[in-house]
């Protein structure tokens, strides 16, 4: 399972955002989301197979957690990118600074 393919659903990506303050439950999750509850699951278990969330069961619950390892694969794929954009607005901050 492709990181950047788990990520392009919006869906996904809420789910990835919820869980950076921490552990949840799958049914705050659903509330959250507002979504019903079979289709959160799918989406959670998108996630835990590209390893982006991690779940553990306490009791009757199943709880969810951020992984954010898988991410490092993105931002290195980025880091090309920010090179560009880095020379780019370097260029438009000394055209700014020559139009003062």
């Amino acid at each position: 399972m492709s990181t950047f393919a788990a990520i392009s659903d919006p869906t996904r990506r809420e789910i990835l955002a919820l869980l950076r303050s921490g552990e949840q439950a799958a049914g705050d999750l659903v509330e959250a989301l507002k979504r019903p509850q079979p289709n959160v699951s799918k989406h959670l278990k998108y996630l835990r197979d590209a390893g982006l969330v991690q779940m553990r069961i306490d009791g009757p619950r199943r709880l969810y957690r951020l992984d954010a390892a898988p991410l490092a694969e993105i931002d290195q794929w980025l880091a090309s990118y920010r090179a560009f954009w880095s020379d780019k607005l370097d260029a438009l901050g000394d055209h700014l600074g020559r139009s003062d």
